[in-house]
């Protein structure tokens, strides 16, 4: 059984064929209505969308002008690429350790890594629970510091009634196949202020700045001027034809996953030696990320075998960052440095959970789970 799988009709098909149809296949009006509508659902003044998560993050550090010099902090338990946008730019990743109970970043943990160089704070809302923005949001302010939130699991994802992605300075999304919504690969990042968006809008596209200073547009001859560098992260109408199809279906894929998710939480709840993940009205289970108690990473990877002989596919949460190369060996990090990030990748399972999931498959991946931990 797969650990992921996006959920496509015949909706899907029609918008290709209109966009192929139109003539009209990269960036365009597509891209668009993509960006209003998710832009209105996050309550966001922009929404430009990329090519990637990833690139939304890079796009991000660069409209906040970081650079060498700059410390960025950012969970030591998440995708590598939010670290990644840091260094990017020639900032500096510096981690904090997470929340054990629910995988974001430790309020606490944030505030002792400000230095007088950090610049700003990567906030993931992990496994589309949101992080808690209220605290860091404080931090920030406090500190005069900027907020990039990584939202690359948190489409639909609520803090306290509203909704993620708008709350700092700049949010990234996701719409990778795993994710809530997919457009194959692709990613947004959003803003309410015009300042950062048009730093996004200039180096997405090559770092054109419009045409120069008393020129008329109108004319054929009068070309961009580019005045930054800048790069091609822009998303095409292809793409965005299918997210525009997702994108109707997406209370119902987000009802879906959050009906999965607490029929999960139901069926394992007495199940000893595993724990379950914090719930709360705004979490939309990008992922069913669980943890072996015992914190024995031997016993998590005999149950992660045990499912994969049974054809379950399940992975673990994510990286534990500062544990991979490219960090340990350019500061010299060491895995007790953040020692929860660590447990978080040693100890967690994802377990399968995609919308059209039958309850015959999560009996069998229930049955499964308690049958790996009774032998481990």
């Amino acid at each position: 059984m797969q650990i992921a799988a996006p959920q496509f009709d015949e909706r899907e098909i029609e918008k290709l064929r209109e966009c192929l149809s139109s003539g009209w296949v990269t960036q365009g009006p597509m891209v668009q209505q993509f960006e209003q509508l998710i832009g209105a659902r996050h309550d966001a003044k922009f929404a430009l969308a990329t090519t990637s998560a990833t690139a939304a993050l890079h796009l991000a550090a660069i409209a906040l002008e970081l650079g060498p010099g700059d410390e960025v902090i950012v969970p030591a338990f998440t995708w590598v690429t939010s670290a990644h946008c840091a260094e990017y730019v020639g900032a500096k990743a510096v981690f904090a350790d997470i929340d054990l109970d629910t995988f974001n970043l430790d309020p606490a943990a944030v505030e002792a890594a400000i230095t007088p160089n950090t610049r700003a704070i990567v906030v993931v809302h992990l496994f589309g629970k949101a992080a808690p923005m209220r605290e860091l949001m404080a931090i920030a302010d406090r500190h005069k510091l900027a907020i990039i939130e990584d939202a690359a699991c948190a489409t639909g994802t609520r803090y306290e009634g509203r909704p993620v992605g708008a709350m700092g300075h700049l949010g990234c999304f996701s719409f990778h196949p795993r994710k809530v919504i997919t457009t194959g690969e692709g990613g947004m990042v959003m803003t309410n202020e015009p300042a950062l968006a048009d730093r996004v809008r200039s180096a997405r596209n090559h770092g054109a700045t419009g045409p120069a200073l008393g020129a008329d547009p109108a004319k054929p001859y009068t070309m961009s001027t580019f005045d930054v560098l800048g790069f091609n992260l822009r998303l095409s109408d292809i793409q965005a034809a299918v997210g525009l199809a997702q994108i109707e279906k997406l209370d119902h894929l987000l009802a879906e996953r959050r009906r999965l998710a607490l029929r999960y939480s139901e069926s394992l709840a007495g199940q000893t030696g595993l724990v379950l993940p914090q719930d709360d009205e705004g979490h939309t289970y990008q992922s069913y990320v669980v943890r072996v108690a015992s914190g024995d990473r031997n016993q998590r990877n005999a149950v992660m075998e045990h499912l994969a002989a049974k054809d379950i596919q399940t992975r673990p949460g994510t990286h534990a960052v500062h544990r991979l190369g490219y960090y340990t060996r350019k500061y010299g990090l060491q895995a007790h440095d953040f020692p929860r990030a660590c447990l978080a990748e040693d100890t967690s399972i994802t377990l399968p959970i995609f919308p059209g999931m039958t309850d015959e498959q999560m009996g069998f991946v229930v049955r499964e789970v308690s049958a790996a931990l009774r032998r481990a």
